[in-house]
């Protein structure tokens, strides 16, 4: 399965929950994947945070290969970096589906967003909370999906933005219906009904699922939460 249909597969069923690998336990890497594979996930989240872009680091191209060679679901690598074109055949290369990139990060992201989709990856573009969609807007015609942070990047565990919901709804009304709108930070039982309601599509999930007991029952949640029509 080539990763463009996969992710016209993500399209076709959304909405779509992620789980965030940041939050699952790494020493049993492995079993993490399993257990959310098991609970029903149709992808998964990676964070790639360079400490120099974001004030933190967690993991690069070793990890995506280890957990593309576990798994088939499509991978989302969202790359907290600098310089993100510099390394957009080596993760599509490690085993990256969607890769999205910062506007923060880059002058003009619409030849590194032409790269991704050139190799086969679907390509994304990240706004921060208080980065305005103007920002983005001349690079829509190059991107598959957006996302909205709705928490400033960097650290799990955020508390959710609201301020984010109008400008997740600005961007699903001014986008076409095949370039998704997904959202990451804070989001959980509480939130995602609202973003949902908002236009969001795709919700990366961190605490709200590896902080459960019980994966495939909060999953189930956050899928039924998430049901909710614009």
């Amino acid at each position: 399965m080539s990763n463009g249909q996969t992710f016209a597969q993500l399209r076709a069923t959304r909405p779509v929950i992620l789980p965030s690998m940041l939050l699952c336990d790494f020493g049993n890497l492995e079993r993490e994947i399993r257990a959310v594979e098991n609970a029903g996930a149709r992808a998964l989240h990676l964070d790639i945070m360079d400490g120099h872009f974001v004030p933190n680091i967690t993991y690069g191209f070793t990890i995506v290969e280890a957990v593309r060679r576990v798994t088939e679901l499509p991978l989302d690598v969202h790359l907290m970096i600098s310089n993100p074109g510099q390394y957009i055949q080596q993760f599509v290369a490690s085993g990256a589906s969607l890769i999205s990139i910062h506007i923060e990060a880059v002058e003009d992201p619409r030849p590194v967003l032409d790269e991704i989709r050139s190799l086969g990856a679907a390509a994304g573009l990240v706004l921060n909370p208080p980065t305005p969609i103007s920002a983005i807007a001349p690079f829509l015609d190059a991107c598959d999906y957006v996302l909205a942070m709705t928490v400033m990047p960097g650290y799990g565990g955020q508390e959710f933005d609201e301020s984010v919901l109008s400008k997740v709804r600005d961007l699903r009304a001014m986008l076409p219906p095949e370039v998704l709108v997904e959202v990451d930070g804070g989001v959980g039982p509480g939130t995602i009904a609202t973003c949902a309601a908002a236009g969001a599509e795709m919700f990366v999930a961190g605490s709200a699922i590896f902080r459960t007991s019980d994966y495939a029952a909060s999953l189930k949640e956050l899928q039924r939460l998430a049901q909710v029509k614009p």
